[in-house]
């Protein structure tokens, strides 16, 4: 390699390293701007609940509350029924993942397998109807008919089989090798064996990831609770109770005296106590997500690679 090719390699690895830094540099500039445009809304809702609600009313909070309290928290903790309200809810969201990931992951299995031979029709069966409904009334009637009504059921029950969830699954397990199954079952080991001791360990990423969207889903509901057991406050959520103590504090206006009657001290405002409700709904799940994430990536980016 003579003189004049040593400087056109030295000086193409000076642009190649100068344009990887300004990468770099641009790169990181727009992540951390991300990262502060998606966490300053949740930040400052945390400094407004922690912050007295009349002081709050003047705005300028941003990051930190300006005169702390917990008065907020005990408005809403105070509220009717929002104990047990927090037991269905959380009832409801355990009972409601596990059977509905159990359903779900089950009939991915079947309409997975190459065998089977309605596979093509059940699925579009289940396309058809992420698009389609029978609509409010006639889907009330029917579950009034199946005694779901003033029932605790009514949140597990109609909730165990989600097109979308059956689709991801069965994409994802269409991923694994055949060689797997058929080694087992020259092994003499039949389709329970096959699913519970080779599919599911390998299903892992996909079963956090539905079952995060699942959890998410149940925590947060609140209308099958006003529609199915608005008669029955011993089968209420706490979304439900938050949603009834929101609407009440936003309707009663800017009037002060109104106010302390609605909430019992001049100290919270609707303002101050729907940012405590906020971070009461969210903190469950934001606990949650950690122990998932690890999974959450890998099951996001399934059906994505195809050999």
């Amino acid at each position: 390699m003579n003189k004049k090719e040593k400087f056109v390699v030295k000086k193409t690895k000076y642009k190649t390293s100068f344009s990887n830094h300004i990468f770099v540099i641009l790169n990181t500039i727009f992540m951390i701007a991300f990262v502060v445009i998606t966490l300053y809304p949740v930040i400052n809702t945390l400094a407004v609940s922690f912050n007295d609600g009349t002081d709050a009313l003047r705005g300028g909070i941003h990051l930190l509350p300006r005169r702390f309290t917990l008065q907020n928290y005990k408005t809403v903790l105070k509220k009717d029924n929002l104990i047990t309200g927090a037991y269905i809810s959380i009832a409801r969201t355990v009972i409601g993942t596990f059977s509905a990931l159990a359903a779900n992951a089950i009939l991915a299995f079947i309409v997975s397998r190459k065998r089977f031979l309605f596979k093509s029709q059940l699925s579009l069966f289940w396309v058809i109807t992420m698009y389609v409904n029978g609509g409010m009334i006639p889907i009330f009637l029917l579950f009034q008919k199946l005694g779901l009504t003033n029932n605790f059921w009514v949140y597990v029950v109609p909730g165990m089989v989600s097109a979308f969830n059956l689709l991801v699954m069965r994409t994802y397990m269409q991923g694994i090798p055949d060689s797997l199954e058929e080694s087992a079952q020259l092994d003499g080991a039949g389709y329970f064996t096959i699913f519970t001791k080779i599919i599911s360990p390998l299903c892992k990423p996909v079963y956090a990831t539905v079952a995060l969207f699942i959890a998410v889903g149940q925590w947060n509901a609140w209308f099958d609770a006003m529609l199915y057991n608005r008669m029955s406050p011993q089968y209420t959520t706490l979304q439900y109770e938050l949603m009834k103590l929101l609407s009440s504090v936003s309707n009663q206006g800017g009037n002060v005296e109104t106010m302390k009657n609605a909430l019992s001290t001049a100290a919270v405002t609707p303002t101050s106590v729907r940012a405590a409700a906020t971070i009461l709904t969210m903190l469950p799940i934001v606990c949650l997500y950690p122990f998932l994430q690890r999974y959450f990536v890998t099951g996001l980016t399934i059906g994505g690679v195809k050999e």
